[in-house]
This record gives C-alpha cells, sequence and structure tokens, in this order.
C-alpha cells in the first residue's frame, strides 16, 4: 500500500477531509480534498460535514478552522508549522492607537493568532481586504499585522486613514526587486502577478495585485503565455493545473515559506492514526473574541 493509498484508507475510517494551502509542497496538495488560499479555506471548513479536519498549513490556519468549527476536530499534520508573521503585533501598541484614534476599527489580517485576532474588529485577508476595509463605517483603521498588505489597502482605499505597524511575510518582504526586473528583461512579454504581502519596490513591477486565488484566476482566464509570480512557490503546482500551455517564472532566490514546506505525507498518516496535533481551545473570553473578528469577516465578505 502507498502512502496515498494509506492515506485515503485512513480518511474513510477517521470520517477526516484535508484541506492544503497552496504553499505546501504538491505532493501535499495531490491528496487533498480541498486546495486554497486562507479565505477559501476558512469558509470550506464551516460547510464540510466530515467530523475531522487535516488542515494542512501552518497554526494559525488550525487555529482559525478550530473556531469556527468548535465542534470538530481539528488536526495539524505538523505542529512547528508555523507562520512568523502571525505573532508580529503588540498588544500596547494597539492599545495606544485606540487611544489615539476615538473612531478605529482594527483590521487583523487573518495570518495572526487567535489572540491577536481578539484585539480586533474584523478579520480580513488578501482576497477581501480591500473590499472590507471600504465597507467599514470607521474613518480610522489600524492594520494589523502585515504592513505590505496594509499598505496595498491604503492605496485603495484613499478615504480611510489607515494606519499600520512593522508586520511582515519574510518570503514577500524579502523578495527582490531586481530579481523581477532581470527575470522581466529575460522573458519582456510575460506579466507580472504578484500577491500584495510583496514590499512595495516589488509591487511596482507588478501588471496584477491579489491574493494566491486571484493569482491563479488572473494567469486561468489571461491570454498570455508567460508570468512572472511574485509569490512562495508552492502556488506553481495549481498554476501549472490551471494553465499547463503557460510557463511560470519565479524568482532566483526561490520564495518558499519553510514553516509551509514541514509538512509531509508521513505527517498526515501519523495524525490520521494518532490524532496527535489536534487544536485545542479554551472557551474564554479572547477566543470568543477572536471567533467573532472571523464571523464579521464572513459576514461581510461572504463570497
Amino acid at each position: 500500500m502507498t502512502k496515498q493509498e494509506e492515506i485515503q484508507k485512513l480518511k474513510q475510517e477517521k470520517d477526516a477531509i484535508i484541506l492544503a494551502h497552496y504553499y505546501v509542497q504538491a505532493e501535499i496538495q495531490k491528496i487533498a480534498d480541498y486546495i486554497g488560499d486562507s479565505y477559501f479555506l476558512s469558509k470550506k471548513a464551516i460547510a464540510l460535514p466530515h467530523r475531522v479536519i487535516v488542515f494542512c498549513g501552518v497554526s494559525f490556519m488550525g487555529e482559525s478552522a478550530k473556531l469556527l468549527n468548535p465542534s470538530k476536530t481539528v488536526l495539524m499534520p505538523n505542529a512547528q508549522a508555523d507562520c512568523p508573521m502571525a505573532h508580529m503585533v503588540d498588544q500596547a501598541a494597539v492599545q495606544k492607537a485606540r487611544e489615539q484614534y476615538e473612531d478605529l476599527a482594527v483590521v487583523c489580517y487573518i495570518n495572526s493568532t487567535a489572540e491577536i485576532k481578539s484585539w480586533s474588529n474584523v478579520s480580513v485577508t488578501s482576497a477581501n481586504a480591500v473590499s472590507i476595509v471600504r465597507n467599514l463605517p470607521n474613518k480610522n483603521i489600524l492594520f494589523i499585522p502585515d504592513k505590505n498588505l496594509a499598505q496595498y489597502t491604503a492605496k485603495n482605499v484613499p478615504d480611510k486613514n489607515i494606519l499600520f505597524l512593522d508586520g511582515f511575510c519574510p518570503i514577500h518582504e524579502h523578495m527582490c526587486a531586481q530579481e523581477i526586473q532581470k527575470l522581466r528583461a529575460q522573458h519582456p512579454t510575460a506579466e507580472v502577478l504578484a500577491h500584495p504581502e510583496c514590499n512595495q519596490e516589488v509591487l511596482e513591477y507588478a501588471d496584477y495585485i491579489g491574493s494566491t486565488s486571484g493569482i491563479l484566476s488572473y494567469a486561468e482566464k489571461s491570454s498570455e503565455m508567460e508570468f512572472i509570480i511574485a509569490t512562495e512557490s508552492g502556488v506553481e503546482y495549481a498554476l501549472q493545473q490551471a494553465r499547463p500551455d503557460a510557463a511560470f517564472y519565479f524568482p532566483e532566490t526561490e520564495p518558499i515559506c519553510s514553516g509551509m514546506k514541514q509538512i509531509t505525507l508521513e505527517n498526515i498518516i501519523e495524525v490520521l492514526k494518532t490524532g496527535k496535533n489536534e487544536v485545542l481551545l479554551q472557551d474564554n473570553a479572547i477566543n470568543k473574541a477572536a471567533r467573532q473578528t472571523l464571523e464579521r469577516m464572513l459576514e461581510l465578505a461572504p463570497s
């Protein structure tokens, strides 16, 4: 029996479903029941009837799935898989902003811990941040933790006063604009598709800026045959599935999220067999507040 066959057998025995983020290894995406970005997977987890969710992603994703599905068992294949940006907020900074601005909404990127979400008014993803911020009644917005997504949102919602701190995704923040420029020189007809977590220098080269799912959708519908991709390289598998006729180029310094890449087929088999690495959240004020930010996000951006 192959590892893939063993996973299928265990899934049936445990009434389990496997969700995988675009950034995990291709062999994980191949055996997943659903592949998506944070927004798609957060919605999908609610609708699924299965008793067990195996979430192939980093820790904040498992937390979000559990917050939205408190009665289900959520298992993380690798308990060490984490997102540095998810911790890049200090509560004192949030409180200081609340004291300085009466009409303030704290908007929290879903790439954050449950505790950080609990300090906020609403969660957002890269797919819906602009629309949610635009429709909030508040003039002043503190956007945490990602400064790059905050600045992108500010450019698209100029009538709001958007404040931000110093959080960032190390993979996107450290992507080099010179490498994008070099690729463009090598492939002059290629379109640059970039994630808004990228630094501003990279975004200046972009023909399209959007979430991972947005990048996929754009490439799938485009008549172009070459694309330069400014996001984590794990998305290449889905891009190739969507556009097998097209060529995709990534920066020479390949953007790799080490947390996402820690997840293996063996990890999935182990948690399905043993139930280890279950996401356990106390029924307390912090987690109730965190859940409310996710529920409000789904109310404000249902599609």
